[in-house]
């Protein structure tokens, strides 16, 4: 059986897991003890798993394997962050960063290739939507950062967060995203708490009413304009499921879930969304439910007409949310010295890697919207 056809054991949970060691005529405690060598001790050889025996070893080497991303390249910055990037198959390469920060680690991957929502101040949005990443794919990030940074879940931790704010909408690939969270939030997995598992959405109402069933994560929503004719220009999902639609959903999944958090992503851009009279008009919203603001100064990309804006602008538009009781952070850069902003890396490598083959450029999906 060639590697293509083995199915790849980062693709299960412990539910899905348990049942294909149940077809093969194993009790289920023995993928208890897979799921703790592959996450916990980052191991992809079945010969190594001494605690399983030799003709379960042997039939899991015919038929599975554990196979996670290809790393084409890996970054780290003076700053402590680091930033691969993952092939996939046919050229298709993801970027994922891990962003060290006071006693935390942060780490953001993907849940897609592409993206094909259009939002007109995002990289990704410029290369347009290639496929759904795999749940093994989207596992497979995790275990690749987990290996290289020796995270050890019950005793080193170094990956204290994972949040799905890369490349792509993670509700639209919303089975994959789910299974590959419960791994993440598994104590035989990586162990993080639900509330340190965030999923960022555009704001696909009737998803995150299904997502309040069936999965208790921390929700962060990409608002980015306080009102719907702004929003719709910067997120044209927001024609389909406007401001007043998308806080109620958000309202909802708080009220099913609430030992996790909501916060509201708000990309600050120069003289579009940065005004006093737009940081009170956000005020007015987040009153409607218990939420925190994150704003994300913008960060140019080649052919974006948008700019940053200048930092007492930044700080003053926070100070309004501030001082009317709203929590608001402001998101620093990381990672500049590595190209870790969003679709730097991949453009500079994979651009890099063309000149030297002589190859056309192909279909270049862009990376990581927030994530630096």
């Amino acid at each position: 059986m060639g590697a293509s056809e083995r199915i790849n054991l980062l693709d299960f949970d412990r539910a899905g897991l348990e049942a294909f060691v149940a077809d093969l005529g194993e009790p289920k405690f023995r993928a208890h003890q897979l799921m703790k060598w592959i996450h916990h001790r980052h191991e992809t050889d079945f010969a190594a798993m001494s605690d399983l025996g030799k003709s379960l070893r042997a039939r899991l080497a015919e038929i599975a394997q554990v196979r996670p991303p290809e790393v084409l390249f890996e970054g780290v910055s003076s700053d402590g962050t680091r930033k691969w990037l993952l092939g996939m198959d046919a050229g298709n390469a993801v970027e994922t960063v891990f962003i060290p920060d006071r006693g935390r680690g942060t780490l953001c991957v993907s849940s897609q290739v592409g993206c094909g929502l259009n939002c007109s101040f995002c990289a990704t949005a410029r290369q347009g939507f290639n496929r759904n990443l795999s749940a093994a794919e989207i596992v497979g990030q995790v275990f690749i950062a987990a290996r290289k940074l020796g995270n050890l879940p019950h005793r080193e931790r170094r990956i204290t967060n994972v949040v799905l704010m890369g490349m792509g909408e993670p509700l639209l690939n919303f089975d994959n995203v789910v299974r590959a969270m419960n791994v993440m939030r598994d104590d035989l997995g990586y162990g993080l708490a639900n509330k340190r598992v965030t999923l960022s959405t555009a704001g696909l109402v009737p998803m995150i009413d299904r997502l309040a069933e069936v999965c208790d994560v921390s929700l962060a929503v990409s608002l980015h304009a306080p009102d719907d004719e702004l929003r719709s220009r910067l997120v044209p999902l927001n024609r389909k499921y406007p401001i007043d639609e998308l806080l109620a959903a958000c309202a909802r999944y708080a009220r099913a879930r609430p030992r996790s958090s909501v916060t509201f992503e708000y990309t600050l851009i120069r003289g579009v969304n940065d005004a006093p009279e737009q940081a009170r008009a956000l005020v007015k919203l987040m009153r409607r439910l218990p939420s925190k603001v994150n704003l994300i100064p913008f960060n140019p990309f080649p052919g974006t007409e948008f700019q940053r804006p200048e930092e007492e602008r930044i700080r003053a538009f926070q100070k309004i949310l501030l001082d009317a009781g709203i929590l608001t952070t402001v998101r620093r850069t990381r990672g500049e010295d590595i190209d870790a902003a969003c679709g730097q890396l991949r453009g500079r490598v994979l651009d890099r890697t063309r000149r030297s083959s002589g190859r056309r450029p192909e279909h270049q999906p862009a990376t990581l919207e927030h994530a630096a």
